[in-house]
């Protein structure tokens, strides 16, 4: 009789044990999925690749210590019923964020955005360069996009090349984006830049959108500054008026191309090519390179000058003259003494 009466009492004291170990484990496992490792300041790029499990994923955040146990991560995602809905890609976490967050972002697919900058007055080839060095799409693929006579057609540049209308910006693209795709989106942006209002202004002027393009392309490569590039349009187009040839030492250097050393020479400048403006007239067949909106403007609306030459000062600065006599003068000041 008395181990009876005592089996409820034990039976009761189980349920107790029972009910406590559960709000103690409810308790840790909420501060688990809640409590992020460490400080935001450490930052982990990761790679989730296809096929891996929900036990792989867990282990490699707790071997990165990103979470603070595999085991209840797992649990947290099956309980979510996330288990089989993590997307692989490349991810940036930091320690700062809780399982939970973690979590979200691998399910959601939130993929790390890959950060390129093109700078203004970049060549189609040192695009296709810095596309390549941001682990995007190798060079000889950008290249390939960049003249595909089909996304040429479409974007109407009549050139075997986008040289020129890959727009210079910053831009975001999430990893394995095709080269197309990068190509297209610098297409766009520049189709985005170059308004009707400037296909108007430019038809005013007696001009295509390509040969806009192609001048602005010139003015890049010559200004050492923004601040130069309405007066430098403006010696384009008065030795263009006049029947000048351009003289622009740019654009010898790329039709030079790859045997370019960074010496222009006289043989350079005598050596007929279809970019070399010192022996052809007129402008060059397309752009040698990706102008700016302010050189694109500066094309269209040049400042209103008598100036024919210019010289570099050496500190960013030009010197421009009116006549002939003035700038050798100032070609002997500023680049021979």
């Amino acid at each position: 009789m008395i181990m009876l009466k005592k089996l409820p009492l034990l039976f009761l004291l189980g349920a107790v044990l029972l009910v406590a170990a559960g709000v103690l484990f409810h308790h840790f496992f909420i501060q688990s999925v809640d409590t992020p490792t460490g400080s935001s300041a450490s930052v982990h790029d990761l790679e989730i690749t296809p096929g891996m499990t929900l036990t792989q994923v867990a282990q490699v955040l707790a071997d990165r210590g990103l979470i603070h146990s595999a085991f209840t991560f797992r649990l947290l995602a099956r309980l979510q019923n996330q288990d089989g809905r993590i997307q692989a890609g490349e991810y940036r976490l930091r320690t700062g964020m809780t399982p939970r967050e973690m979590l979200a972002v691998l399910t959601q697919g939130k993929v790390t955005l890959k950060r390129i900058s093109i700078p203004e007055g970049f060549t189609l080839k040192q695009i296709a360069a810095a596309v390549e060095a941001a682990n995007l799409v190798n060079s000889a693929a950008f290249k390939k996009a960049a003249t595909d006579p089909d996304i040429l057609a479409q974007y109407q540049i009549p050139n075997s090349t986008a040289e020129g209308y890959l727009y210079p910006e910053t831009y975001f693209f999430a990893p394995k984006t095709s080269a197309e795709a990068v190509v297209n989106a610098m297409l766009m942006l520049f189709e985005s830049v170059f308004t009707d209002d400037m296909k108007k202004r430019a038809k005013e002027m007696g001009f295509s959108r390509h040969a806009v393009v192609t001048l602005a392309s010139i003015v890049e490569k010559e200004a050492g500054n923004s601040e130069e590039y309405p007066i430098i349009a403006s010696v384009f187009h008065n030795r263009l008026k006049k029947g000048m040839r351009l003289e622009s030492d740019p654009t010898v250097i790329y039709g030079i191309g790859d045997d370019f050393d960074g010496n222009i020479t006289r043989k350079h400048l005598t050596t007929p090519t279809p970019y070399n403006t010192y022996t052809i007239s007129g402008m060059p067949p397309g752009p040698i390179a990706s102008p700016s909106k302010g050189a694109l403007g500066a094309v269209l609306h040049p400042a209103d000058t008598d100036y024919f030459y210019f010289v570099s000062k050496n500190n960013g600065f030009h010197h421009f003259s009116k006549t002939y006599a003035e700038h050798r003068r100032m070609v002997r000041r500023y680049q021979l003494h």
